[in-house]
């Protein structure tokens, strides 16, 4: 890997509506790293696949410079699009399109909040144009001037319904929304972690309390923390999204850390997420069974890119395995 090059990398934890076939969420994760003629993009890697069948859900962990992560997540993006038809979608996680969500994060020193949101917005033109009918709506740094946050948007969109309706809600960009491609999220933030805890009941009423009182905006709840309950293989998952902070709350300033641009962030660790879901649930009676981490913390996912970089590895996913901690 050329020298610098690390200070450059931006990661896109690509979410697409299918899980269920191995195959097609493949097809679409090496579309990120290889030409149509079958040659690979150099300075690309995929480093992570991470499928759920119950949600029929996959996210991939694509990371590349900022100069090229563009190009490919639109080949992703395209590919899935031709596989995934959202007519025949089921599953147990709310989602609005094939492409449900592509965030993109700086990664390296070098790369801003601003220049990720720039690039977002690339990516959703050339995704309209290359793809006639499908729809983007903007979050984040991408969503100019209001940088509205992805839970901002989803609420404004009701993604959080149990059957939004397409008809009613308005693209930013392309296409109105259809049931064929359905409406696709792009947009750029300070990285964004999943952390998933299961708890030991099948009541999801149970699971709503328990994440509503970890959510980051209730009072006692964990800062930085975006969370759901939902039905998950016979019982229930809490699952979270982490978000990075400009600031630790006071008392928290062993928080892990990174850099964008000379400014550090941070956010909670999954074992302080999965202690105090255990504390919740417990006031339930009901116990935990495990956690899951999507993916990489933003220290791990530019440590792995740069490794697989530098050793020229595309298919790097191939090594890795779901994180269970």
């Amino acid at each position: 890997m050329a020298a610098g090059v690390g200070r450059r990398l931006a990661a896109c934890l690509l979410n697409i509506s299918e899980a269920r076939s191995k195959e097609v969420v493949e097809r679409v994760a090496r579309a990120a790293v290889y030409e149509k003629q079958g040659g690979r993009c150099e300075g690309i890697t995929v480093l992570n696949i991470f499928s759920d069948h119950d949600y029929n859900r996959s996210v991939i962990t694509i990371v590349a410079t900022i100069d090229q992560i563009g190009g490919a997540i639109v080949s992703a993006c395209v590919q899935a699009c031709e596989l995934i038809d959202m007519r025949r979608h089921s599953g147990a996680h709310p989602c609005l399109g094939a492409v449900d969500l592509v965030p993109i994060y700086p990664l390296g020193e070098c790369v801003g909040l601003e220049e990720c949101g720039q690039e977002a917005r690339a990516v959703a033109v050339s995704l309209t144009e290359r793809v006639p009918g499908t729809s983007v709506f903007h979050f984040g740094f991408a969503d100019t001037p209001q940088q509205c946050s992805l839970v901002q948007r989803r609420k404004e969109l009701g993604w959080f319904q149990k059957n939004p309706d397409l008809r009613a809600m308005q693209s930013d960009v392309g296409a109105m929304p259809g049931k064929r491609y359905g409406l696709t999220g792009v947009g750029a933030s300070p990285y964004v972690m999943n952390c998933n805890v299961t708890i030991s009941t099948s009541a999801v009423g149970v699971g709503r309390q328990v994440a509503e009182a970890l959510r980051g905006s209730s009072p006692g709840g964990v800062p930085g923390l975006q969370v759901m309950a939902l039905p998950h293989e016979g019982a229930v998952e809490i699952a979270c999204n982490v978000e990075s902070l400009l600031r630790p709350p006071e008392g928290q300033e062993g928080w892990p850390s990174y850099w964008i641009q000379g400014r550090p962030y941070c956010y909670p660790p999954a074992s302080l997420i999965t202690a105090r879901v255990a504390e919740l649930a417990m006031q339930h009676r009901v116990g935990t069974l495990g956690t899951a981490l999507v993916g990489f913390t933003p220290e791990e996912c530019r440590r792995l890119a740069e490794h697989a970089l530098a050793q020229g590895v595309g298919e790097y996913w191939r090594e890795q395995r779901k994180v269970h901690m």
